[in-house]
Formats: C-alpha cells, structure tokens, sequence
C-alpha cells in the first residue's frame, strides 16, 4: 500500500469507526467461522479429527481472506486505478478498530459519569469475554482499561502493522486469524482440539505486534507526562505473567504508564479464573484512567502511523 491509502485508511477509521449498517468483512469472517466449526464438529470423529479439523479453518480462512482481498483489490484495479484505491482504502480502513474500541470504552465511562453502573456493565460486555453482571465500579474500570490495552495491540497496532508490510490483503489475513482466535481459541474442554491452531497461529501474528504496543505505551507515558520508566519496568517485569504470551505486554505497559494494578480475579460463564497481577497500585482504579488509556492507544496509533508514513515516503 502507498502512504497516501494508509493515511486514508486510519483516517476514515478515526472519523467513521464501524457503522452496524455497513457491510463489514470481519462479520463475514466470523460467520464462516461458524460454518466451519459445525462442518468440523460433524465431520470429525475424534479428537484427533477436531485438531486436524482445526488446522485446516485456521490456515484455510486466513489464506481465503489474503486471496479474496487480492483479487477484489486487482479486479477492482484492473477496472480503474481510482476504484482499485478506493476498494484498497475500504478494505484497509475494515480491519483498524482506533475509533470503534474508543466509542466502547467513551460509552462506559459516559455511563460511570452518569453513576449508572448498570448500563455500563452491559457496555462492557461487549467487548470483554468474562462476566460483567456483577462487577462493581472499580473491577469495571479495570477491565476496560485492560480491554484497552489488548485490543490496542489486536485492533490497531497489527493491522497498522501489517498494513504497511503486505497491505490491505495481508492486514485482512491477520484479521482473519484474529477472529477465529477470539471464536474458537478458548483453552477449554470444548475448543482445546478445535481451536489450537488458531490460538496457536495468532499468538505468532501478535507476538511483534503486542511488544511494540508496550513500547508506544511507554513512549506515550513519557509524552503525556505519566508513569514512562514505571512503565517500561513494569512491562519487562510483568508482561510474562499473562497466560497469554502477548496480551500481558501491553496490559503491563498500560498498568505501568497509569499507576494502577491490572488483573485478578474473573469470572467466565461463572467459572473462576484467577489472573496475575500486573503493576503496583499506585492509584486506585477511578474512571480518569479510562481516559488516559484511551489517551495512550490513541498516542501509540498516531506513534506508529507517522513512523509508517515516514518509511513509506522515504
């Protein structure tokens, strides 16, 4: 992709984020997932079936959204060069998520302001996989700001990232992995055999993506005037503890830049599962540090854009 499609692309994300009207491919990806797990559930005989059933939705969706995104894009081309730039820009811009995780997590904090506890746990479980029934304000604030700092990394560093490696084709790949990671890469009984490769394939796609997202959290901390160097040590101290071997790097940038302390104790379809604890409480949780998270995924994304276009035009 040139520059000028990656500047297009972020900023018809900052300024549109995700319509629900509009066609969007990720939907499309996530209801093939479905097809594909049923087929492979009535397909497969063991669990040894499940695996290798597994593998094949892994490296066959991925592949499928390279390959469709391609050729979209070269027919697209081969019509007009003005419509091949538009349909590379359209595609780019579905697989950024800065402006839609920003209106989440604005409206769980508008809902905290209102003292609304109610809706705002409802707003969170959009974009967090525990239960939210119960949680009270401050476990709210700290799963938002976790899900910040995740989803900063999947939702906007790696497409970013990849944009700029292999364009809009590769970054839909990547969103393709995502996706089944987020459907079928539970460590459960259930998706164990399933969605192994999955799992196994995102954590290779996020392993870059998530460490330089801790960095740009520590380089914004620095700018903002926040946490830099607890930043930075909390991230090298902590970013291991997570079960997964990405998503603890960033949480742990972001823990570090606040002042506050991540993880603990979730619930999960009411099983306990007990997480980590990343960073020092310095500060309780308050709503403030929703804003600032948001601050610094906003700042790491900016960050890495103009490195991006900085690369592209020299």
């Amino acid at each position: 992709m040139t520059a000028e499609e990656i500047a297009a692309a972020y900023a018809v994300d900052a300024v549109l984020g995700d319509p629900k009207t509009w066609p969007h491919p990720v939907r499309l990806l996530g209801w093939m997932v479905n097809q594909g797990e049923r087929w492979i559930r009535k397909s497969a005989r063991s669990e040894r079936g499940l695996r290798a059933g597994g593998i094949v939705l892994a490296a066959g969706l991925s592949s499928l959204a390279y390959a469709t995104t391609w050729g979209l894009v070269q027919g697209a081309a081969g019509v007009s060069p003005w419509l091949g730039m538009a349909t590379t820009i359209y595609l780019a811009y579905t697989t950024l998520a800065a402006r839609d995780l920003h209106d989440h997590a604005a409206g769980i904090l508008a809902a905290l302001d209102r003292h609304d506890l109610s809706t705002a746990r409802l707003a969170l479980s959009l974009i967090v996989g525990r239960d939210t029934e119960k949680l009270e304000e401050p476990e709210v604030i700290r799963a938002t700001v976790e899900a910040i700092a995740e989803n900063a990394s999947d939702g906007v560093v790696a497409p970013l990232l990849y944009l700029a490696v292999g364009g809009a084709p590769l970054a839909m790949a990547y969103k393709a992995v995502n996706t089944l990671d987020s459907m079928v890469g539970y460590r459960t009984s259930q998706y164990r055999s399933l969605g192994w490769a999955s799992a196994r394939l995102d954590d290779v796609m996020n392993f870059i993506p998530a460490r330089l997202t801790g960095l740009l959290f520590v380089c914004a901390a620095f700018v903002w005037g926040l946490h830099g160097r607890v930043a930075w040590q909390v991230m090298r101290r902590d970013g291991h503890r997570h079960p997964s071997p990405n998503s603890g790097v960033p949480e742990a940038a972001m823990a570090g830049a606040l002042g506050v302390r991540l993880g603990g104790t979730n619930y999960y379809h009411g099983v306990r599962s007990e997480r980590p604890l990343l960073g020092d409480p310095r500060e309780g949780l308050e709503p403030c540090h929703i804003r600032m998270a948001l601050k610094l995924m906003w700042s790491a994304s900016w960050f890495l854009f103009l490195a991006i276009l900085v690369g592209k035009v020299m």
